[in-house]
């Protein structure tokens, strides 16, 4: 294995240990879950502060959101696509909350993905993946392009301000997302 496949293995086996015990998760118990030595660990990693930088760069990243959503059928229903497509945007949140929440709680806070003033190289680019979940959205919205208002690309746009608000509920209801996406698609107004 690899130096990088290892350093992946590794992020992975750590994730949901960091989403349960946040910043007090040992490299003990990550190198136990991964099944292998504590040292394995120091060899592609200088400490456990680069280790849970990993953590939070791995769940920042979009890209398992964005197969997700290439995968869906453009042959289904519009509603369907949008519903599948909301699903992955949430199970995407979810797990970036739950792990970064479990470091905020545990005392992990002020450290960007690259420990705040020492950062070593970028962070995730926002703007570029916000862009890039807008554009697979779009797809989804291609095949009706032609009975769609407004372009696809500004639909997706505004649809993602749905998905994406969902995470943060009014009160205490959270409204069905087969429900939002029908007032999304057909309007507030009931059919007189």
């Amino acid at each position: 294995m690899s130096p990088e496949q290892r350093r992946e293995m590794i992020v992975r086996t750590a994730l949901p240990l960091v989403a349960e015990h946040g910043t007090a998760v040992t490299t003990g118990q990550i190198a136990r879950a991964a099944g292998i030595g504590e040292a394995t660990i120091f060899r592609v990693f200088a400490d456990k502060d680069e280790l849970l930088d990993a953590c939070v760069a791995e769940v920042l990243r979009n890209d398992h959101v964005l197969t997700e959503i290439g995968d869906i059928s453009l042959d289904r229903p519009l509603a369907e696509r949008l519903t599948e497509a909301v699903a992955a945007i949430d199970a995407y949140l979810a797990r970036m909350g739950m792990v970064l929440g479990a470091l905020f709680a545990t005392g992990r806070k002020g450290r960007g993905v690259h420990g705040g003033a020492e950062q070593t190289g970028p962070g995730p680019d926002r703007g570029a993946a916000m862009e890039s979940t807008r554009e697979a959205l779009a797809e989804l919205f291609e095949p009706e392009r032609d009975r769609l208002r407004l372009p696809p690309e500004q639909i997706a746009a505004m649809f993602m301000g749905l998905a994406f608000s969902r995470a943060r509920p009014v009160g205490e209801t959270i409204l069905p997302i087969e429900d939002a996406i029908d007032v999304f698609l057909n309007g507030a107004l009931a059919a007189s």
